[in-house]
């Protein structure tokens, strides 16, 4: 008679993920660009051929959509990080999204929508604006956060304006 198998060695005999499922299973955790999915197969040994199928079979499914991606990405780190147009431009970049789509995601948002986010930052960081030190702290706040440095200046000028003198 046979001992019965282990977890272990059952778990041996299951056939391997193909890039489908692989990729289904990383999209289930999180949205991911194409270049993102791309990259995750190529490391799991996924072959060109078969990747260029996944990723045409996702994008038809709606399940990769870099453009969406990048609305939403910028959304959110306007929102929640108070990020600039040059850090979520650079961040999409990095995730390997299309330069059409960057543009599309980042250029949401009027020029005097970025000074009044600037401006809000500022009063929510406590930023002084009464000497040249203060002014060169926020201003340098504002260019960690990705805001270009004209929109900068513009906030910060505005946020002197609307501080009430002492």
């Amino acid at each position: 008679m046979r001992s019965p198998l282990t977890s272990r060695q059952r778990r041996r005999r299951l056939p391997e993920p193909d890039g489908y499922e692989l990729a289904l299973k990383a999209l289930s955790r999180k949205e991911r660009t194409a270049a993102e999915i791309g990259a995750l197969l190529r490391d799991r040994g996924v072959g060109e051929e078969e990747l260029r199928e996944v990723l045409e079979r996702l994008a038809d499914a709606g399940g990769i959509d870099d453009a969406r991606f990048a609305r939403l990405f910028a959304e959110d780190k306007r929102a929640l990080r108070g990020w600039g147009p040059d850090r979520i431009e650079a961040a999409l970049r990095a995730r390997g999204v299309d330069a059409r789509a960057i543009a599309d995601a980042v250029d949401s948002e009027t020029p005097d929508e970025v000074v009044d986010r600037a401006v809000d930052l500022l009063a929510a960081s406590g930023a002084g604006v009464e000497d040249e030190a203060a002014r060169g702290r926020a201003l340098a706040l504002l260019a960690r956060r990705g805001f270009p440095l004209e929109s900068a200046y513009d906030a910060i000028r505005e946020f002197e304006r609307q501080r009430p003198t002492v």
